[in-house]
């Protein structure tokens, strides 16, 4: 890819991790001020880091994540997959702008 989205907007907040969150998977809100591992459907954003019981998360901006099946470019609605990637996901995902699909890497770039 001749163009790079790294940075834009990014928008990176600290919360309580649960059990089995890590970085570079989708994660949800499970509590207050807490996030959790996300294994199907919508998503709050996506792991960056993880240290001492604490998650960095993205919640806006330009992402790369792993991603299982096939993912079209474009607005699609996307959702986690049970191995911590992301999919297609027309009936319980969340609208997203996708602007890279990598399919021999089976990773996507998308704005959250």
């Amino acid at each position: 890819m001749n163009v790079a989205f790294n940075g834009f907007n990014e928008g990176i907040v600290t919360f309580e991790a649960a059990s089995g969150v890590t970085a570079g998977t989708p994660v949800t809100i499970s509590a207050n001020g807490k996030v959790a591992a996300t294994t199907s459907g919508a998503f709050c954003g996506i792991c960056k880091s993880v240290r001492a019981g604490y998650a960095a998360v993205q919640l806006s901006g330009y992402v790369t994540v792993g991603s299982s099946g096939s993912i079209s470019l474009g607005y699609q609605k996307l959702g986690a997959a049970a191995d911590g990637k992301v999919k297609a996901d027309s009936t319980n995902g969340r609208e997203y702008l996708v602007v890279d699909v990598d399919s021999t890497a089976n990773t996507v770039g998308f704005i959250l």
